[in-house]
């Protein structure tokens, strides 16, 4: 199956349109912060032809795939293995100081879900591993199998925000005295045996939450976006625009607090003239986080979760 066949780009058109301002520039270069299997990319080097884009993606078989969909754009690509809280070393390295673009599309990839063998949807039983570079780090059963129960409880609760996380754990912990956790499988049944009736009745599957917390601490997501965002904001030109896809509240909370603060005013209070210092240094281009259209949501289920928000760079000096 093609890298195209297999990715949807989530909220494309709204991408571009927030970017394009930007990088109708000549000599605009675009950041692709979380290539995966290019789609937006593509869209980007097709509809800005003048564009020079870096992409940059943590995972060398979704690099492989992308650089086959982005061989007709020939040396307007250049592809980093990378992650993004990176991005400054990357730029860096590539001596560009500053840049006109920058996408964001956080999450788990379209491929990674895919590849049963990766481990990271519990809809099919896979093992257990869920690292989205599988050349470094430790596994999500490592994690499991490993780290003590109250650190556990802490990863549920705060990144799946999982209500019942003492069960799931007080369970996962007699359980891997047994036997050490490999699959996925097991984990999701041990999930629904140990919850309520009334806890499995709302909100989709039952482990999702658990999943979704592996992940973010197997990958170190949210410490890893916490470095990236204000990178972003470090090195985009003035005029320069960041837009930025999330699929749930913790990283959505996380933009949106850097981007509020970057353009708000840091004037002590009763100044009758802010100085130029005090002044704003990002505009917001959305109001609140957009969401996906229902159109969009029934072409592309995995849409549904999307937030969008976007900012413009407004003055020179950095936050």
């Amino acid at each position: 199956m093609t890298s195209e066949s297999r990715h949807v780009p989530v909220m494309l058109q709204r991408c571009l349109d927030l970017l394009a301002p930007a990088l109708e520039r000549p000599g605009a270069v675009v950041v692709d912060c979380t290539l995966g299997l290019g789609g937006h990319s593509e869209a980007l080097l097709t509809r800005f032809p003048e564009v020079h884009l870096i992409g940059l993606d943590r995972d060398k078989e979704a690099l492989r795939l992308s650089a086959e969909r982005l061989a007709p754009f020939g040396d307007r690509a250049t592809l980093v293995h990378a992650i993004y809280a990176d991005l400054a070393e990357v730029l860096d390295g590539l001596r560009i100081p500053t840049v006109q673009g920058i996408l964001f599309d956080l999450g788990v990839s379209s491929m990674q879900l895919d590849e049963a063998d990766r481990g990271f949807a519990y809809a099919q039983d896979a093992p257990l591993d869920m690292r989205m570079d599988q050349t470094t780090g430790i596994s999500a059963a490592e994690v499991l199998n490993t780290y003590a129960p109250g650190e556990l409880v802490r990863i549920l609760r705060q990144y799946g925000e999982e209500k019942q996380a003492k069960r799931i754990v007080s369970a996962v912990v007699r359980e891997r005295e047994k036997e050490p956790f490999t699959n996925s499988a097991r984990l999701v049944e041990l999930i629904r045996d140990s919850l309520p009736q009334a806890a499995k009745r709302t909100g989709g599957n039952p482990a999702k939450r658990t999943f979704q917390a592996l992940r973010i601490e197997v990958n170190g997501e949210l410490s890893g976006l916490e470095r990236a965002i204000p990178a972003a904001v470090d090195r985009i030109a003035v005029g320069g625009r960041i837009a930025v896809l999330s699929y749930h509240s913790l990283e959505d909370r996380l933009v949106k607090q850097v981007f509020a603060a970057g353009a708000a005013s840091t004037a002590p209070p009763g100044l009758p003239v802010v100085p130029e210092k005090y002044q704003p240094k990002l505009k917001l281009l959305t109001r609140g986080a957009e969401l996906p259209t229902e159109e969009e949501i029934a072409e592309n289920r995995r849409a549904a979760p999307a937030r969008c928000r976007g900012v413009e760079r407004i003055r020179e000096a950095k936050l």
